[in-house]
């Protein structure tokens, strides 16, 4: 459609062209087209044909995931006490996310320490008997059988002092792990617990995702692979962001398909620091194989009428149906191109209406916004010399 005061214009003119009749002339207009009418319009509502660059690949679609993302698990059994972050939450790295009940890994590490303590006194002990065999052999005072007895009895309190070591660190870890915090700097993406939940080994937890390493996982159709290459552009739009356009290049392609769907991943990087902050929202876009250089026309601008095409372009003051012969179109911006029918530098009306008549005289006005700042949408732009005429005639 043509913008509304444009059609509120047409309108109008009409209207007052038949409301300053005589009542002899009444015959006369009433065989009077719309053609005779002038149709005033606004920069706005012309379109500039230029040349543009026409993009055609493969169709990507898929979602949009972080590369960063951590899933937390539980790496001992015992009861949750408190999930101190909520989805949506930034966090730092080492920031406490949960924490789960360490009563009996505490008491099992005062166990493991009491044993060490009493390892390393029998250690010791058995270290200063040996050591005193050892002089007193050297002085012919006891037998080689006592000092050899000596050094068995040192070295097992070795080995069970290093073991009752090994205990107690095993004992810390574990009450480490009944902490569970941020492995890196991100956002809570889903929290899998509360507080009163019984944690087995291996349960989830929750969920940590990077913001800032998104990237747009998408598959291609396997007849397709031939035209990927990496570090191909890809435009691609998301869903929530509306006509919003992203970019990037391919990062990488998988060398094995889907063996369901025979399609394709491949991974695309954001161009620019423009990304979404959300996700797994899908997305869809195309892969810039190829591109060619030519006249391009949006859908809002074509009338169809059957198979056939049309655009209304502006020549000589007057508008004139013109017949296109269209081209593929792009499937980045939905353009169509145009073969025959139009040359660079033409201008045609952006959003036609079908009271449009071949031929017919157009006018141009400044836009309403220009004139009347504070002007609604449908508002009638008046110059102001016809306004003052109208004063004038009242």
């Amino acid at each position: 459609m043509l913008r509304p005061h444009l059609f509120v214009l047409a309108i109008t003119l009409a209207l007052a062209g038949c409301s300053k009749e005589k009542p002899d002339d009444k015959k006369v207009s009433a065989s009077a087209t719309v053609s005779d009418q002038t149709l005033k319009v606004t920069q706005e509502d012309l379109l500039l044909i230029h040349s543009n660059a026409l993009s055609s690949g493969p169709v990507i679609t898929g979602s949009v995931q972080p590369e960063r993302k951590a899933d937390l698990r539980a790496e001992i059994s015992s009861v949750v006490l408190q999930v101190l972050k909520e989805n949506g939450e930034t966090v730092k790295r080492g920031d406490l996310l949960v924490r789960l009940d360490d009563t009996s890994i505490k008491d099992g590490l005062h166990s493991a320490e009491e044993a060490e303590r009493a390892a390393v006194q029998t250690f010791d002990q058995a270290e200063r008997q040996f050591q005193r065999l050892k002089t007193l052999r050297a002085s012919g005072m006891t037998s080689t059988q006592q000092l050899e007895d000596a050094e068995i009895r040192r070295n097992n309190t070795q080995s069970d002092l290093v073991a009752a070591k090994a205990r107690t660190v095993q004992a810390r870890q574990q009450l480490q792990r009944t902490e569970v915090r941020a492995p890196f700097d991100g956002v809570v993406s889903e929290r899998k617990v509360s507080s009163g939940d019984t944690a087995q080994l291996g349960k989830e937890l929750v969920k940590v995702i990077d913001p800032t390493s998104l990237r747009f996982e998408g598959l291609v159709s396997a007849d397709k692979v031939n035209q990927l290459k990496v570090g191909q552009s890809v435009s691609f739009h998301i869903n929530g962001y509306g006509d919003q356009e992203f970019n990037g290049k391919i990062k990488r392609i998988d060398l094995a398909a889907n063996p369901t769907t025979r399609q394709v991943e491949v991974l695309v990087t954001f161009n620019d620091s423009v990304q979404p902050r959300v996700s797994g929202l899908y997305a869809e876009g195309v892969v810039e194989a190829s591109a060619t250089q030519s006249l391009t026309l949006p859908s809002s601008a074509i009338v169809r009428e059957g198979d056939k095409a049309f655009a209304w372009v502006l020549k000589d003051g007057k508008i004139h149906k013109t017949a296109l012969t269209m081209g593929e179109r792009d499937a980045r911006h939905g353009d169509y191109a145009i073969q025959v029918g139009l040359k660079d530098g033409d201008r045609v009306i952006r959003n036609p209406i079908s009271i449009l008549k071949d031929g017919q005289p157009v006018q141009l006005v400044a836009s309403a916004t220009t004139q009347l700042p504070l002007a609604l949408p449908g508002s009638v732009t008046t110059p102001a010399g016809q306004s003052a005429a109208n004063s004038s005639g009242k």
